[in-house]
């Protein structure tokens, strides 16, 4: 039984709108997609994260065209959806238990943005015990000002996430790694 679930993390179509800013890893889009065709080849299990903001007027707030899920990552039957209102899909949401009822001991992470929900997901699943993975060329980040003032690109950002997560709570791998070895393991 395949025990690694695809985690996609707020691939929504406000995340494809130009007011977000400037971001890195223009490919991301395709490397998920090619993932998941992948994944669902092979019959693997699939969550589909949404956020669902709690700030009116919010392009995630509900029912608004910017929450639902960018139409070539849209689930499909039998594809499992969280909706989270927090960065963290773990929190209040049922996905641990979701995981842990379908024997599944392993996650690969990807998604928006690697900084912010990507990170906070993934720290969450390897502190929970998952074997987490991070495909970094699965996921991408917007440039930010940082605590110093210091102007960092979209690539110092997702590095950074990146460098967070790898060896402490997660294996940062590339798209292509994790299907030689998460998918056909």
């Amino acid at each position: 039984m395949q025990n690694t679930a695809l985690i996609i993390v707020d691939m929504q179509v406000g995340m494809s709108w130009p007011a977000p800013g400037e971001r890195n890893n223009h490919q991301a889009e395709q490397v998920i997609a090619g993932l998941l065709g992948r994944w669902r080849e092979h019959g693997a299990p699939v969550v589909h994260i949404r956020h669902m903001s709690r700030t009116p007027g919010s392009p995630f707030w509900p029912g608004q065209r910017g929450a639902e899920f960018q139409p070539a990552l849209a689930p499909v039957a039998g594809e499992h959806i969280v909706e989270k209102n927090v960065p963290d899909a773990f929190i209040n949401t049922g996905l641990e238990r979701w995981l842990h009822a379908r024997g599944i001991s392993s996650v690969l992470v990807l998604g928006v943005s690697t900084n912010n929900s990507v990170e906070a997901t993934a720290r969450t699943a390897g502190n929970l015990g998952f074997k987490t993975y991070v495909a970094a060329d699965g996921c991408y980040a917007y440039a930010q000002t940082d605590f110093d003032g210091v102007r960092r690109s979209p690539q110092e950002v997702h590095a950074m996430a990146l460098s967070n997560l790898h060896g402490e709570y997660a294996t940062v791998i590339q798209a292509r790694d994790a299907i030689s070895q998460l998918l056909f393991k």
